[in-house]
């Protein structure tokens, strides 16, 4: 029976081109991920390995800079005695935090989050172990600086040029001293590392004399367990030792968990595409069973048993699935070199390594391919085996009985019901818990909306058909017919675009639901024209504030100071430090009671939560501890309702500042006569010292800011699913192609009474046109109500939350979907056109 198996693959195997494609796609997503994942992983533990391969053991100090009980971090006292300990070679003490550099155009080399700042820290012969200088040395002055030299590339920088750092203070100019390669995360994750000399980082950073990070090296022969246990000794209770060794495999676990949460996505949404490619088989088997019941019914006359038929099937669909999996996995290898290419262009550096070729990609190519193929093939060849002999001699092929219908009907009237019940359930539940009920009914709706969508064919496209006769005439009569000739194949066809349209429409309900409560949540709460950050997401340095309050133009500066303030034994609020009169002429503070001018007497305004859960009204006095632990009685001189935008306490800057060592402002809002204007946006950057780490966003800058992350993701899962609806356009023109085979001579006939070749392309691609938009709307009308129950379950999170249908992306979706059909029924539509007359007229 192999044989016979193998000799029906070779003989149709241009009926089986496109399960093969779909099977080689499916593979291709899932090795390739394997593939990719195993390669970054690689990379990243050698990088780890690399940058700890000479450190013996690394201490981190854990120490609270602004607690004035206790040391702010390691001192030299302390590193001059791990430096007498036997063994140690050299010792190296870091401090770190955010610096950055411009390129020659001005803007912030690196993506902000990753550009850091240093100590240069020679050990003897005045080299830094951590770093290898291709030009220059390091900086020995207060006024140098040494540079990377991917940065100092980027920024067109020479030794001895002056360079501008960018701090959350003003911009510093320094004499560049050096460039150096290093192994350093920041740099190696796209990011820029600026060193100074080690007097002047610990100012920066920390303060004078004292450190957050040392490294230890070993001199040859030296154990590094001895030498840990020799460090730890010497260190206060706020620093913690580890071995070099035990780092960089910390580091190389921590690297496995984020990549495996990257792996699962990416295997998820290749799930997705084998899934939808499940029907494509099955149709494609089911077809070539129907057009081969002569042969089966001969086999099954000269004495093959329904077990052998069924196995031969099965076993035809193991070939193709072996064939289709080794070409897969030769396309996943590309696709995963490929997605390392992509990272790079869009800046995110990944480490150099050789592309990994481990045995699981490959056997779970193998196992996928072919175990997914004979799975969908199963059914076809239970059906095969189920035709009588007689039956099948009399060319009389099996027909679905009313009461398998009905049978088929009830069952998926059934499932739907119960997937529908669940996520209207999840709905009213909301939370992570109704995530998990819609979750369930989601996979129960669509599996029995892809039993009932044969039922469902007949009375949606009957809706169309008349559409499709008045432009078009005859082709579009006989394309209704077809279309409708055979619901389960028009079903198995449109269930696979229904299932990537459901999700692309699902997601994209959610998406700009929550965009739009966002950006009305943007534009109803800032009144300010500008809001000032960091780019690295940290606070501003006081300077910033004060140079904004002195520029040419602005009417209302407010900063959002985080503040936290103690209320109760181990009772907590959060608070912004703001400017009193500046606050509501920048943000929208929606009073419910007293007076928000009451800031500027020392009060305090809370919002409407805040002060129903503590009891509070207008008039009561607070007992607050502050950060120094200072104590003092605050007067609630205002209730207003609750706002994104809004910390639950607000309170005058000059209140709070006296107890705070420096002051933490993230943000500061912005005013300026004359709004929002190129003009006025030069003012405030001039008055930055046009630094770079600063960015001066506007109100659209704002809303992109909040929002902007909804639409990119929205575009990076339409990317990942693009997969599935291929395979499902693939689905479209096997089915086409198959049906023209199979009436052959049914178009002959057509021919022979006056159907021109134009009209048989147009009746065709009509038919395909249908299928593709019925398909188009079932998944639509899933995804809407999928997309409206998850967004309940969120509602509650994000204020102003109203669903919103996509009107303009549902439009395009059928646009497409009309489109998809025109494009796959190219190539069926021309064979059909091309067909001898008399030849498809004699063909059975």
């Amino acid at each position: 029976m192999f044989r016979t198996a193998l000799r029906n693959v070779l003989a149709h195997k241009a009926r089986l081109l496109m399960t093969v494609l779909a099977v080689m796609l499916g593979v291709a997503f899932v090795s390739g991920t394997l593939v990719f994942a195993d390669t970054l992983s690689n990379a990243f533990r050698n990088q780890s390995a690399k940058s700890y391969d000479n450190v013996a053991v690394a201490v981190t100090s854990y120490a609270d800079p602004d607690d004035p009980k206790e040391e702010p971090g390691l001192s030299r006292k302390t590193l001059d005695k791990i430096s007498a300990v036997d063994g140690v070679a050299g010792v190296y003490g870091r401090v770190e935090g955010f610096a950055g550099v411009a390129d020659p155009d001005g803007k912030l080399i690196g993506v902000g989050w990753s550009n850091k700042g240093s100590n240069f820290a020679p050990g003897k012969g005045g080299k830094d172990t951590a770093y290898t200088f291709t030009d220059g040395s390091g900086p020995v002055k207060d006024d140098q600086i040494a540079l990377d030299k991917e940065s100092a590339t980027k920024g067109e920088y020479q030794v001895g040029d002056r360079v501008r750092v960018a701090t959350n203070g003003p911009v510093k100019e320094y004499t560049l001293s050096g460039v150096f390669t290093t192994e350093d995360g920041a740099v190696n994750a796209g990011g820029s590392l600026v060193l100074f000399d080690t007097a002047v980082a610990q100012k920066q950073y920390l303060k004078p004399g004292y450190f957050e990070n040392v490294t230890v090296t070993a001199a040859p022969g030296a154990s590094d367990a001895k030498i840990l246990d020799a460090v730890k000794r010497l260190l206060p209770d706020t620093a913690e030792a580890q071995t070099g060794q035990a780092l960089a495999d910390e580091q190389a676990q921590q690297i496995e968990q984020g990549l495996g949460s990257l792996k699962q996505i990416l295997l998820g949404f290749a799930g997705i595409a084998l899934f939808v490619g499940i029907f494509l088989i099955s149709n494609t088997f089911t077809m070539l069973v129907a057009q081969r019941t002569k042969e089966i019914a001969l086999m099954r006359a000269v004495g093959a048993s329904r077990k052998q038929i069924t196995r031969s099937v099965l076993a035809e669909a193991a070939v193709v699935g072996l064939v289709a999996s080794v070409i897969g996995f030769v396309l996943g290898i590309g696709l995963a070199v490929g997605l390392r290419s992509g990272m790079a262009a869009f800046e995110m550096k990944v480490p150099d390594g050789p592309l990994i070729l481990s045995a699981t990609p490959v056997l779970a190519a193998i196992g996928v391919g072919v175990l997914i193929t004979t799975f969908a093939a199963w059914l076809p060849g239970r059906r095969a085996a189920k035709i009588p002999p007689v039956a099948a001699m009399s060319s009389v092929h099996a027909v679905a009985t009313t009461k398998s219908l009905v049978v088929r009907n009830s069952i998926g009237t059934a499932i739907t019901g119960l997937g529908a019940a669940a996520i209207v359930a999840g709905a009213s539940t909301g939370g992570s818990d109704g995530r998990m009920y819609i979750g369930a009914g989601a996979f129960f709706a669509l599996i029995g909306v892809i039993i009932l969508i044969p039922l469902l064919s007949r009375p949606v496209i009957a809706l169309v058909r008349p559409l499709l006769v008045g432009p078009f005439g005859v082709s579009g009569k006989l394309a209704g017919q077809n279309a409708v000739r055979n619901p389960r194949r028009t079903g198995a066809t449109a269930s696979a675009l229904a299932i990537g349209l459901t999700l692309v429409t699902g997601l994209s309900v959610i998406g700009i639901t929550v965009g739009t409560a966002i950006d009305k949540m943007t534009t109803d709460n800032i009144k300010a024209d500008y809001m000032v950050s960091m780019a690295n997401g940290g606070d501003l340095d006081q300077s910033a504030l004060t140079a904004l309050e002195k520029a040419k133009g602005v009417t209302a500066v407010s900063p959002q100071q985080d503040v936290g303030l103690e209320v109760g034994a181990d009772d907590f609020v959060s608070a912004s430090g703001v400017t009193p009169g500046a606050i509501q002429q920048v943000l929208n503070v929606d009073v419910v009671s007293g007076d928000i001018d009451s800031l500027a007497k020392g009060q305090i305004a809370v919002a409407e939560k805040t002060a129903k859960s503590k009891g509070w009204k207008t008039g009561d006095s607070v007992n607050v501890t502050f950060t120094d632990e200072a104590k003092a009685t605050l007067t609630v001189g205002a209730v207003y309702k609750d706002s994104e935008f809004l910390s639950p306490v607000l309170i005058d800057t000059k209140v709070v500042n006296p107890h705070e060592v420096k002051p933490y402002i993230p943000q500061i809002f912005v005013k300026v006569d004359g709004g929002q204007t190129s003009a006025n946006e030069k003012v405030l950057i001039d008055a930055l010292g046009d630094n770079p780490a600063m960015t001066v966003m506007d109100k659209q800058d704002i809303r992109n800011e909040f929002g902007g992350a909804i639409n990119t993701m929205l575009n990076i899962m339409y990317g990942l699913l693009a997969m599935a609806l291929i395979i499902a356009v693939l689905g479209v023109v096997n089915t086409l192609a198959m049906s023209v085979f199979e009436r052959q001579q049914e178009i002959g006939m057509l021919r022979a009474i006056g159907l021109d070749r134009r009209r048989v392309k147009r009746m065709v691609r009509l038919e395909a046109v249908v299928i593709s938009v019925f398909g188009a709307v079932i998944g639509i009308g899933l995804g809407s109500f999928l997309g409206w129950a998850i967004g309940e379950t969120i509602a509650e999170q994000i204020p102003g939350y109203a669903l919103v249908l996509p009107w303009d992306r549902i439009g395009i979706f059928l646009v497409l979907a009309g489109l998809v059909g025109v494009l796959a029924a190219l190539w069926p539509a021309r064979n059909a056109a091309k067909l001898n007359m008399l030849n498809a007229i004699k063909a059975e």
